[in-house]
């Protein structure tokens, strides 16, 4: 498993429109702390989705990532976050 050096980020904007879209109230406003702290927590849950996911495909003894490696890691991933 090689480690990217690539630093995947998420744009500031994006993440904000995301958790307001949740909001029943539109006057409601995102901190900018808070956006920074989902941007971390989504960069975080990909990683380690990723990461589960070729362990999953390892197991297998497959050398190629598929949906279906990443959909079995999924119920175990969404519990733990």
């Amino acid at each position: 498993m090689a480690e990217s050096s690539a630093e995947v980020t998420f744009k500031k904007e994006t993440v904000s429109k995301v958790l307001s879209s949740f909001f029943k109230d539109e006057k409601t406003k995102v901190g900018a702390d808070a956006v920074l702290l989902m941007a971390e927590m989504l960069h975080v849950f990909v990683q380690e989705a990723a990461q589960r996911t070729i362990k999953q495909a390892e197991a297998e003894d497959c050398d190629r990532m598929d949906i279906e490696h990443f959909e079995k890691i999924l119920p175990q991933l969404l519990l733990d976050f």
